[in-house]
């Protein structure tokens, strides 16, 4: 650039007939033609002015500025990092393992409790069975118990029924234990038999008989075998039918002396 360039653009005279107003820099379009010594400005165009320029003493010249250095890079955002192949088929892994074990405990506890449920089923089994045997024993035992009863009975009606045809003697004890029986302080003793035992007893002078003072009465309502004593106190029914029907009560049987009912039957 040369030094018209420094002095400025040249001052031209404004048009004839215009207005004398003074006007302002820029106020119009300068053309090409009016301009001279100027040239293009490029970015470049200030380089090597610094080269020609007069060098500044050494105390006014400036330091030139430290180089600034850049901030630092801002760190990353976190970034999620998604688990690797390994990791996935480790816990793949983990959790086939988790589900076989607790497979492996459920099926234990399940298979015990169905064993435990299996184990009531049949322990209520053996006790309903053992409950029905016991039933069934306890009937059978009765039924043999009666059994045997319904025997021994049988058996001793014979033995009584036998002793009272061939040992008809066998009255006058049967009297005195009656007899015995009356308290001393009765009084008006009677003494009623059958009149083929009344004529046993008669022949029979014993001391019991005469220091009761007691009165035989033949009674052909009354079995042979058996007897009844009254007096003034009360009376002694030493019937042996009677007595055989206490006998039987005892083992809670009901079996009469006698076979034939009519002829079972007794005065009182």
């Amino acid at each position: 650039m040369t030094s018209s360039d420094r002095r400025g653009p040249r001052q031209v005279p404004p048009p004839q007939g215009s207005n004398p107003r003074p006007a302002g820099h820029y106020t119009r379009f300068i053309p090409r033609e009016e301009l001279s010594g100027f040239s293009n400005w490029t970015p470049d165009a200030f380089v090597g002015l610094a080269d020609e320029a007069e060098p500044l003493p050494t105390g006014l010249r400036r330091t030139p500025p430290a180089p600034v250095e850049p901030p630092p890079a801002a760190p990353p955002p976190n970034t999620l990092v998604g688990p690797s192949e390994e990791d996935w088929l480790q816990r793949v892994q983990d959790a086939r393992q988790q589900g076989y074990q607790d497979g492996y405990r459920d099926g234990l506890e399940a298979l015990d409790a169905a064993r435990r449920q299996h184990l009531q089923q049949v322990t209520a089994q053996f006790a309903g069975l053992a409950a029905a045997f016991e039933e069934q024993m306890a009937a059978l035992e009765q039924r043999m118990a009666d059994a045997v009863t319904a025997t021994a009975l049988t058996l001793a009606r014979q033995v009584v029924r036998s002793e009272l045809s061939q040992r008809p003697e066998l009255v006058r004890q049967v009297a005195q234990e009656a007899i015995g029986a009356v308290v001393l302080s009765a009084r008006h003793l009677r003494l009623r038999l059958h009149p083929d035992d009344l004529a046993l007893v008669a022949a029979d002078d014993g001391e019991l008989l005469r220091s009761r003072e007691v009165q035989l009465q033949p009674d052909p309502g009354l079995q042979r075998g058996g007897c009844v004593v009254e007096s003034d106190l009360g009376r002694v029914d030493a019937r042996i039918a009677q007595r055989w029907a206490q006998a039987v009560a005892v083992f809670g049987a009901e079996l009469p002396l006698q076979d034939d009912p009519a002829g079972a039957a007794e005065t009182a």
